[in-house]
């Protein structure tokens, strides 16, 4: 995917202010977005797109919720989805889907060990922005998507 923009790690996580401070002091960077159950760091090197998803009690702890790879536009998506097909493997695509406070189209697949892999691009950066914290909200208060 010589088009891709960032890798992208969806994580599980009890305490979603505890781990952006964690993820702050890893990458020295803020959150670029940050609401009730849910933070996203956009980092340029390495090129990460991490988004930290509150789950209340984590079952397994290291577990990851998903993984995948951002690209520039629907376009994209739309190729990969034809080559994973092509490849003889099973898609599930969302169009136009309101994930992660964000518009976004999306392509999905599961690796034989069944990690899932989403191949998507943001169209509208922020759905919620009266959502926007600027102290450190209640983990709680709710529970992101990408389900």
């Amino acid at each position: 995917m010589s088009n891709s923009k960032k890798v992208h790690i969806a994580l599980n996580v009890s305490d979603v202010n505890r781990s952006v401070a964690f993820y702050r002091a890893m990458f020295g960077a803020d959150p670029v977005k940050w609401k009730p159950g849910y933070a996203k760091f956009s980092i340029d090197e390495p090129a990460l797109n991490l988004t930290l998803n509150y789950e209340g009690e984590i079952s397994e702890p290291g577990a990851l919720n998903h993984l995948g790879v951002e690209v520039e536009n629907s376009t994209q998506v739309l190729a990969a989805k034809k080559r994973l097909a092509e490849a003889g493997l099973a898609t599930r695509d969302e169009m136009n889907v309101d994930c992660c406070f964000a518009l976004q189209d999306k392509v999905w697949v599961t690796d034989p060990n069944g990690y899932r892999w989403e191949i998507f691009t943001v169209k509208v950066g922020d759905t919620q922005p009266a959502l926007n914290v600027s102290v450190e909200p209640t983990d709680s208060a709710r529970q992101s998507c990408c389900r």
